[in-house]
């Protein structure tokens, strides 16, 4: 049987990791997020003069906005689905550490 400490220090390292790779997909967003924000002020419609009364399409900024991050996401979708599904699996691994093991960590504070 393994003793509480080394129970504590496995499910830390466990919980570290999923830290780790929670942060690695923080930051995939963030780079994302990131060009997008860079590529902005090239969405925006140019300053040119009304004719004829017609204004320019609101919606055609939104549109170009959704287009290039969906372009952008696309391309790093393999990425962002292997860490969500490493994330899922360290999920899934800690939460059947913590029943497998919360028996052997009650008896063990209870001593």
């Amino acid at each position: 049987m393994t003793h509480a400490p080394e129970l504590r220090r496995q499910l830390s390292r466990m919980e570290e990791a999923r830290r780790q790779t929670q942060r690695q997909l923080d930051m995939v967003d963030r780079q994302i997020t990131h060009r997008m924000t860079a590529l902005i002020p090239g969405l925006l419609p140019r300053r040119t003069h009304y004719r004829r009364g017609k204004a320019s399409d609101p919606g055609a900024f939104l549109e170009r906005y959704r287009s290039q991050l969906a372009a952008l996401t696309a391309g790093r979708q393999p990425e962002l689905d292997a860490l969500s599904r490493k994330l899922a699996r360290q999920e899934q691994a800690i939460a059947r550490f913590l029943d497998r093991h919360a028996e052997a960590a009650d008896t063990s504070e209870q001593v």
